[in-house]
């Protein structure tokens, strides 16, 4: 596939939102290797806040501290796309891959992320990452916020429980014993949280596309994806 020309902005950026579980990091996985662009899972950032606030022993509840981490995460924070469907998160030369995806991170990430001053250290470091570059960033608030004028807005979504079965399959396959129950209270809770901070709150941008992916396949959604790119003339 060619990337068109995409006139004054010069890049092909595609921002994809949408609530925990809804298949946001496979789906720009699997864009980013179908056209070869630069993948941002932005949630990965505030992940990774959270687990050095945690190993550190910083409460939510220190704005300060919390926005220090997160000047220091964004110093050395990268991304590596390993074969597979692998997306490799290190900080310096740290691999936090696995460490970010327990459930005590995934657990407290969502109040890490209501800081406002958090929030404006990772919007930067987003923009940072793919300034000038072909990408596709996923996350919550990357078509209101982080990238506003992306020629093209998807938003995943997916029944509670399709959404709880994902999450729960995720963390059997890492070994973790799972309470079926209490992951869909977790994501409630985290849903609940990311739609109503006072700071880019998770919504749909008035501009994106609403996608329901609960009887789709990861595969289907990139392809549904790559169609409405070919549609509006961003690829061909």
């Amino acid at each position: 596939m060619i990337i068109s020309d995409q006139g004054a902005a010069g890049r092909l950026q595609i921002a994809i939102d949408g609530p925990a579980a809804s298949g946001k990091s496979t789906v720009a996985l699997g864009i980013a290797r179908r056209i070869g662009l630069v993948v941002v899972d932005s949630g990965s950032m505030y992940r990774t806040v959270a687990l050095i606030s945690m190993e550190e022993g910083i409460s939510a509840d220190d704005p300060e501290a919390l926005v220090e981490i997160a000047r220091r995460v964004s110093s050395s924070f990268r991304l590596e796309l390993a074969e597979g469907d692998t997306l490799r998160v290190y900080l310096g030369e740290r691999d936090v891959t696995a460490e970010i995806r327990s459930p005590e991170v995934g657990r407290s990430v969502s109040p890490v992320s209501e800081e406002p001053g958090v929030r404006a250290e990772m919007v930067r470091l987003q923009r940072c990452l793919v300034e000038g570059r072909d990408a596709v960033v996923e996350g919550r608030d990357i078509g209101t916020t982080v990238l506003p004028d992306a020629p093209l807005k998807v938003f995943l979504e997916a029944t509670s429980p399709e959404r709880t079965r994902r999450r729960a399959l995720e963390l059997e396959a890492r070994g973790v014993d799972v309470d079926r129950d209490q992951v869909r209270e977790e994501i409630a809770l985290r849903d609940r949280i990311d739609s109503s901070r006072a700071v880019s709150p998770l919504r749909l941008a008035a501009d994106a596309v609403p996608i329901d992916t609960t009887d789709k396949t990861a595969a289907d959604v990139v392809d549904e994806i790559v169609g409405l790119l070919a549609d509006k003339g961003l690829i061909h």
